[in-house]
């Protein structure tokens, strides 16, 4: 990916150093936090759900071992800042052609825990959005376990990610996320899980329309498209479910397929229409 590394975002909140241990304590969870931690209950054989509804666990006080502003990671920084600028200028413009006015996201790196609107932000839970303050939650380490444990490396694999996130603000600042989780309250579980795929695939080509602009701007190449690619069928639900051994159950899926999660990036990106995204039509 062709970007020049310039200093941080305006957006980016840096609170590496205001990482905490403590409990698991998660009193309250946007539906991208919520997804995640179906994900992760497959992944590790551990019902995470229920630490919502009472349950406990507990954790060593979390040490700091590296720096706030570890020099190692400050190039990772720059880029996360440089694609959160490049996809909300992007969102503001298109935002603007429809006549109406972006509200940007905020950004906030952390480590281990941190307190978010949505409770407590935890690395395990891998990066987020929470519509209650209306920020992205990412911790650095993330990118190293899409590297290494899902095989998906490459900036524009990370891009993806960040672009999914901000994909989650403008169903926020539109309306539908709202609307899907009173369907998701209201509905049956299968009913609910079928609407989450359809919110989390409409965030994938969200996040192929941004690349789209991208492209226009030759900014990315084969490779780097491959690689996004490669980073949505990473996290699709039936990929996850053979890694936690299990076998692949259609109406259990939060995120959908990793044939869907592709099918609907490379949408976006070859149409760069946002209204080419309309998962719920479907």
């Amino acid at each position: 990916m062709d970007w020049t590394p310039g200093g941080r975002s305006g957006d980016l909140e840096d609170r590496r150093g205001d990482s905490g241990g403590g409990g698991f304590g998660l009193p309250h969870l946007g539906i991208g936090g919520l997804l995640l931690i179906g994900v992760l209950s497959l992944i590790f054989h551990k019902n995470f759900f229920a630490l919502l509804s009472g349950g406990s666990a507990t954790t060593a006080p979390t040490t700091q071992t590296r720096p706030v502003n570890d020099a190692g990671e400050e190039r990772e920084v720059q880029f996360v800042s440089f694609v959160l600028d490049d996809v909300q200028k992007t969102w503001a413009q298109t935002f603007a052609q429809q006549g109406r006015t972006y509200r940007h996201a905020k950004l906030v790196l952390y480590r281990d825990s941190l307190p978010s609107g949505c409770g407590m932000a935890r690395s395990a839970t891998g990066p987020f959005y929470c519509p209650t303050d209306q920020k992205v939650y990412i911790d650095l380490g993330f990118f190293d376990e899409l590297k290494r444990r899902f095989g998906a490396p490459g900036e524009f694999a990370q891009a993806y990610v960040i672009a999914h996130e901000l994909g989650h603000h403008v169903q926020n600042l539109l309306g539908i996320e709202q609307r899907v989780e009173g369907a998701m309250r209201s509905g049956s579980k299968t009913q609910a899980n079928a609407a989450s795929v359809k919110l989390e695939l409409q965030a994938d080509c969200f996040a192929g329309v941004w690349g789209h602009s991208t492209e226009q701007r030759k900014m990315v190449d084969q490779g780097d498209f491959e690689a996004a690619m490669k980073a949505a069928a990473a996290v699709g639900d039936d990929r996850l479910e053979r890694m936690a051994g299990q076998n692949v159950s259609p109406e259990s899926f939060t995120h959908g397929s990793s044939e869907q999660r592709m099918h609907w990036f490379q949408q976006g990106f070859q149409s760069g229409d946002i209204s080419a995204c309309n998962t719920f039509g479907q």
